[in-house]
């Protein structure tokens, strides 16, 4: 699968994100990410809106529930034709395989569906005093992915950090989609485990999730391009 920069669109309002997306131009358009902010302000209508455009979509909801809870809802948003979605992989193999079955439409195809190892804002001490797991914070990282691939999922979302040793673990056609992703001189903000747009193609991430970066540049598209061309290394 080819190698993608997908644009975090972390507006609240989908006017603020139209506004956005106007500003490239018309034979560009960039895959984008539409989260829990503008998702819950505006509900479907935001992506059908998008995908009229002609951009690909990952639906980032991070689904956690139940497994029939998890199932039900994957098959809703499986008929807003998005290109990819994911849930936690801590809800278990057993939430991850109910959600790959409601995400498959009767003709069997259905959106990439990826699992989350860890929050690229969680490090150790966190995982340790919040969440209660004692083990290197890699080590449960390499878990949950081995765990998503045994659930029959696509890839994971993670750290640019493990892109490398998740592949050699679960196989380079196993999708890592990596946010944390910050340019050289830009502000961490709330992410700990981050790096440079070209050192994640460097060590093998398949897509890079970007958001502040490009959004509150001056030239937003000047600044995609940049990630673009980091990214795959030109």
């Amino acid at each position: 699968m080819k190698k993608d920069v997908i644009i975090a669109l972390d507006f609240s309002s989908k006017k603020e994100a139209l506004d956005f997306l106007d500003l490239f131009p018309k034979n560009e358009r960039p895959y984008v990410k539409i989260g829990m902010e503008l998702f819950y302000a505006e509900g479907p209508e935001v992506i059908r809106e998008i995908k009229s455009r002609g951009n690909k979509i990952f639906l980032d909801l991070k689904l956690h529930d139940i497994p029939n809870t998890v199932e039900k809802a994957m098959t809703v948003l499986s008929a807003l034709d998005v290109d990819m979605v994911n849930v936690h992989a801590a809800g278990t193999k057993k939430m991850m395989r109910a959600a790959l079955r409601g995400l498959t439409r009767d003709d069997g195809s259905r959106p990439l569906l990826l699992g989350v190892t860890q929050l690229t804002s969680t490090d150790q001490q966190r995982l340790e005093d919040d969440i209660l797991i004692k083990d290197d914070i890699n080590d449960v990282i390499i878990k949950y992915a081995k765990n998503v691939k045994e659930s029959g999922l696509d890839g994971v979302v993670c750290s640019p950090l493990e892109s490398s040793e998740i592949h050699g673990e679960c196989g380079r056609d196993f999708l890592t989609v990596t946010p944390g992703i910050r340019f050289a001189e830009s502000d961490i903000g709330d992410q700990s485990r981050i790096t440079t747009p070209r050192e994640a193609g460097r060590i093998g991430s398949d897509f890079i999730v970007v958001g502040r970066p490009i959004t509150n540049a001056d030239d937003p598209v000047k600044a995609y391009e940049k990630c673009v061309s980091d990214f795959l290394g030109k």
